[in-house]
């Protein structure tokens, strides 16, 4: 079983390693429209997202997981072409760890650390959940999620998101099918020298689909798509009890 995990762990530490070296940097002449795009796309990145279904882990239930995130990003777009002096991945893929602790009254709360490789980029984050149906044999589970995440790494440039989502699921033996949606509040803010920018704050919509497997007693399997300002796909493995 610890083999297992311990594969599937490195497996995706491995992949989300897998881009070139790059950075962000806002340089002279960056406008205001591509900071705009650059905080929606970049924002919509780095927001907190679940990858677990609906129902609660229950008051003595706790969940400890690595997850893989990969984020298609057009490189040839001027916001990401310009910050990254042209050497923006076609996508940008980094490893989580995470960590959810089951309460009472169907809420779990969670946080997470994150790093883009090759980079300075990092961020970290925490989430409330609360079951508003914990589910059953016939009935599925629903339930409502707030979140927040904050980009740090990246001189003079801030990026914080919260988000609130709902979901359902509803399983099947070992097979946990969830979709839901919601939306995420993004502030970007530019303090350096090199141009004058004005701070960007915005709503943007997103929803999600996955699937969670559990063929072994204690660890799942979740995959996710995602789609908000762009598609967004995750991998999962944790150890839950």
């Amino acid at each position: 079983m610890k083999k297992i995990l311990l594969f599937a762990a490195l497996a995706l530490l491995t992949a989300a390693g897998n881009s070139m070296a790059w950075d962000i940097h806002i340089p002279a002449g960056y406008g205001q429209g591509e900071f705009k795009e650059l905080t929606k796309e970049f924002g919509s990145a780095i927001a907190y997202r679940n990858l677990a279904p609906a129902e609660p882990l229950g008051v003595t239930g706790f969940d400890v997981a690595v997850q893989g995130s990969f984020v298609s990003i057009d490189k040839e777009a001027a916001q990401w072409k310009n910050a990254t002096g042209n050497s923006a991945p076609s996508y940008i893929a980094y490893p989580t760890a995470r960590v959810r602790k089951g309460l009472p009254l169907g809420i779990d709360v969670g946080a997470m650390y994150s790093y883009v490789p090759n980079s300075d980029i990092q961020l970290f984050g925490a989430e409330i959940s609360k079951a508003i149906l914990e589910g059953g044999m016939a009935s599925p589970a629903l339930g409502i999620r707030g979140s927040y995440t904050r980009l740090i790494g990246i001189d003079n440039l801030t990026l914080q998101t919260a988000a609130i989502d709902a979901s359902i699921s509803k399983g099947f033996v070992f097979i946990t099918p969830y979709v839901g949606g919601g939306m995420i509040w993004i502030n970007g803010k530019y303090d350096g020298s090199a141009v004058t920018l004005k701070s960007e704050k915005m709503w943007q919509p997103r929803g999600f689909v996955g699937v969670k497997i559990s063929p072994l007693p204690f660890i799942g399997f979740t995959v996710e798509a995602e789609y908000a300002a762009r598609p967004i796909y995750s991998a999962k493995v944790g150890i839950s009890f």
